[in-house]
């Protein structure tokens, strides 16, 4: 297991500077376990193109060594064997130095009970994964639905609690005839504290800004999650402490994004913000993501498994291949920082030339191709 724990992560940048022109010393060799699930739908053919980015580094000189080890997970996998996340698999993502994840998934394909397979959310749970990171930059103009904004304006990092919020009842079992139905909205100190303090670690690397997203004003629970904020809040004298009701940061995040540097919140909240917030800056399928425990860390895109296009080989590939670079920055060791830069810039450059863009984006390149075009630019 990575020795990297989330105390120690720094923030992950959108773009790292170019090295000098002259070679740098080689870096001593860094062996990496990764388990790869690449899940249903979509994360099938665009994991196939992280995959070949992450050998392209490999194979460059950059002093990794990388076991890759394919593992069974999602809806096809409960289909075929009634388990969507076997506990081999657990087993293998827990003794690895980190997971990367495809998308999970189907629509058609749900638990007795009605609900969607997501063995991507036991996963949270079971590896105690508390923190997930979505970052969200705008590089190219011509990406955002937003007048007058430009490449790097917009430029923040989503900071999700992972593990309790409204997520927390998703578990519990009703009567299919039940006249009523009660989910439950749950903060512990312990999760707020945790939460918090990472969330004011990324942006000690950042632009020293934190903006706690609530609804203080009607919830009781929210009333515990923000109290244990501002005590947070004071152990990080160097970082402005901020607090926006939820419905206001909606609204903040599509009049004035550039204002946000590092937004913290619960569950359900941050998973509605994080598409929101990714729909500024070109869509699902550019938006990476990591959730990130003391012990263990799992890289994956926002997006789901798409069915209406899974198959067809148009996916945009990009939000899985920054996710590789997301994991390589978390482990940590000069080779893998090195290779994950590499990737930043070949995935920025791509980002720049408005010519390269798959269907999602109004272009015609294949995912296939896309995956060749960061390639060419490695």
């Amino acid at each position: 297991m990575s020795s990297r724990s989330l105390a120690a992560a720094t923030t992950l940048p959108a773009t790292l500077p170019v090295p000098a022109a002259e070679a740098p010393a080689m870096p001593s060799a860094q062996q990496l376990r990764i388990a790869v699930l690449p899940g249903d739908g979509i994360g099938i053919e665009v994991m196939a193109e992280a995959v070949r980015v992450l050998r392209a580094v490999e194979a460059a000189g950059s002093g990794l060594r990388l076991e890759l080890s394919e593992l069974p997970a999602g809806a096809g996998e409960y289909q075929r064997r009634g388990d969507p996340l076997p506990a081999e698999t657990l087993a293998a993502c827990r003794a690895s130095d980190a997971v990367l994840l495809g998308a999970m998934g189907w629509p058609e394909i749900r638990w007795p009970d009605g609900r969607e397979i997501a063995p991507q959310l036991d996963l949270r749970e079971q590896l105690d994964l508390y923190c997930g990171l979505r970052p969200i930059r705008l590089y190219h103009a011509a990406d955002t639905p937003l007048k007058g904004c430009q490449a790097g304006d917009i430029d923040l990092l989503i900071v999700r609690e992972n593990c309790e919020g409204l997520f927390s009842s998703r578990r519990a079992r009703h009567p299919a005839d039940a006249a009523e139905i009660r989910d439950e909205l749950r903060i512990t100190r312990r999760g707020s504290e945790r939460l918090f303090r990472a969330a004011f670690r990324q942006a000690r690397s950042r632009r020293r800004r934190v903006t706690l997203v609530d609804k203080a004003n009607v919830l009781p629970s929210m009333v515990l999650f923000r109290a244990v904020f501002d005590e947070i809040a004071a152990e990080f004298p160097d970082v402005e402490a901020q607090r926006v009701y939820v419905d206001t940061a909606a609204l903040q995040l599509v009049q004035r994004p550039q204002a946000f540097d590092v937004i913290v919140t619960e569950n359900m909240f941050g998973d509605i913000l994080s598409d929101l917030a990714a729909g500024l800056v070109g869509g699902l399928g550019l938006a990476p993501s990591a959730d990130i425990g003391d012990d263990s860390a799992v890289f994956q895109p926002v997006h789901g498994t798409a069915p209406d296009i899974a198959g067809r080989g148009i996916a945009n590939p990009l939000a899985m291949i920054l996710s590789a670079a997301m994991l390589l920055e978390w482990v940590g060791g000069e080779p893998s920082q090195l290779a994950a830069a590499r990737i930043r810039r070949a995935a920025q450059a791509v980002l720049q030339d408005p010519a390269l863009r798959t269907p999602d984006r109004g272009g015609r390149l294949t995912t296939r191709q896309m995956g060749d075009a960061v390639l060419s630019r490695l």
